[in-house]
């Protein structure tokens, strides 16, 4: 089995289509074609189902496409490493980061590691904490700055690096605005603005809530900070945010401490896949981090 097999049917899987993945790839439809009947072939069962318009994978492609996305990893890695003992840093280095993590400043981060390393390319996805986890898990990425509870997701090995606490965040005209502490309890039936499942921020606020048995609505989901605090200083509910988040907009909402013993706290991680070591550059920029935080 050829890793450049490998290369052409992820490519096919993710684009879903045999000309844009031959595009991506830059090689003649007809040859990566081939290359994709060689592989069935060889493993003696179809990865594809063809129409006209898209492909679809089958049980067995399924069932490859993750297995195929790691030993391309590991075959990078491979690559990666006889680079780094001949002096030289290059390849790939695929980053996710949950968004305003607030600890840690990704864009500068990634920064200072492209001048330090030119040769290495870098490529990096934001999205919700359990997504990049899946990431993970799949190859997509080689390391994730994430957002949780501090509960160990399955397969991931987590690094900490800091941990902020809960703030309720309201409109000025809301009855939390001029309190100096808000008690989690005083939440109960609250109409809330949050983040979609698979935040951190959001998988805190309802394990603490569960902890407590407490009640809430939650009106308004959102994907971004930004989005979150618009619509909590436009009056459509309380939202509860780490305190980098919190502090965002002093004009347009109230942040407000919360009290009461707290079961869950708002960590902020470097994860990585279990199991294997990570790539050079992914080792660089951990070290990088943890020396930055």
């Amino acid at each position: 089995m050829e890793l450049r097999h490998l290369e052409y049917f992820v490519a096919v899987a993710e684009e879903q289509h045999f000309t844009r993945a031959a595009e991506r790839m830059r090689v003649a439809q007809s040859g990566l074609s081939a290359s994709i009947r060689s592989l069935e072939r060889e493993l003696g069962a179809p990865l594809f189902v063809r129409s006209t318009r898209r492909v679809e994978l089958t049980e067995a492609g399924r069932a490859l496409l993750a297995e195929a996305r790691r030993t391309l990893a590991s075959a990078d890695a491979a690559r990666q490493a006889v680079a780094a003992v001949k002096g030289l840093l290059r390849g790939t280095l695929a980053v996710g980061a949950e968004q305003c993590l607030g600890v840690v400043d990704v864009a500068r981060l990634l920064s200072d590691f492209r001048d330090r390393h030119p040769n290495v390319e870098i490529m990096l996805r934001q999205g919700a904490s359990a997504e990049l986890g899946t990431d993970l898990r799949a190859g997509r990425l080689d390391m994730a700055f994430v957002a949780t509870n501090g509960k160990p997701p399955e397969q991931l090995d987590l690094i900490p690096l800091a941990a902020e606490p809960m703030m309720v965040v309201c409109h000025p005209a809301h009855r939390f605005a001029d309190s100096a502490a808000v008690d989690w309890d005083e939440l109960e039936k609250e109409i809330f603005v949050d983040f979609h499942r698979g935040f951190g921020a959001r998988e805190v606020t309802e394990e603490e809530c569960a902890e407590r048995r407490l009640s809430r609505r939650v009106a308004v989901e959102v994907n971004d900070v930004h989005s979150l605090l618009d619509f909590v200083g436009a009056g459509l509910g309380v939202a509860v945010v780490p305190r980098p988040i919190a502090h965002k907009r002093p004009n347009q909402v109230r942040a407000v401490p919360l009290t009461g013993a707290s079961a869950y706290t708002w960590r902020v991680w470097v994860a990585l896949p279990a199991g294997r070591p990570a790539s050079p550059p992914a080792a660089a920029l951990l070290r990088q981090a943890q020396l930055v935080g």
